[in-house]
């Protein structure tokens, strides 16, 4: 809540934090586990089609961190995705065309299971954006993403495994 919170008031152009910061703290409840058991980092979503260069997003960058302490600090990973299509390619070895929104990213992600976000309303109302249900994620089932046929889910899929047991791995 805390990082939502913050995002909302730095005014971030379609904010929104997602992946592993939402589902893992639901596989965590669903487990019976402290919720931030496993969480590494908090990943944060935001759509900026003005400038997609890295000093513009640098500058963002830096702006959401000096608005958080430690460990929060370190823990936040910001990243515009209007320039992903910029960078994809090079670091994971696939096309990646341009986005349209900070939600529609969450379309790509790896599984159903992970393409979950939320972002808090100026009225404290929670907006859940889970483009393909969230029927795995409560029935904690990890499957590749019909939309995108990750070359290493096998990989993804036993760290998952490892972390939380109680997965069902579909299709790895």
């Amino acid at each position: 809540m805390q990082v939502m919170r913050t995002i909302r008031a730095l005014g971030l152009p379609d904010g929104i934090v997602f992946s592993g910061a939402v589902y893992q703290r639901v596989l965590n409840h669903l487990g019976g586990r402290d919720l931030d058991y496993g969480i590494k980092d908090y990943d944060v979503g935001y759509f900026d089609a003005s400038d997609i260069s890295y000093e513009a997003e640098d500058l963002v960058i830096r702006q959401v961190a000096a608005a958080f302490q430690p460990p929060l600090r370190d823990m936040v990973e910001v990243r515009n995705q209007a320039r992903v299509h910029v960078w994809f390619e090079g670091k994971f070895g696939e096309p990646y065309a341009p986005l349209t929104s900070s939600a529609e990213a969450a379309e790509r992600f790896v599984s159903p299971m992970f393409a979950v976000g939320a972002r808090l309303d100026v009225d404290d109302r929670m907006e859940i954006v889970a483009p393909f249900g969230l029927e795995d994620l409560f029935a904690r089932i990890l499957r590749p993403n019909p939309k995108r046929r990750e070359r290493s889910f096998a990989g993804i899929a036993a760290k998952a495994k490892a972390r939380w047991p109680e997965i069902e791995v579909l299709d790895a």
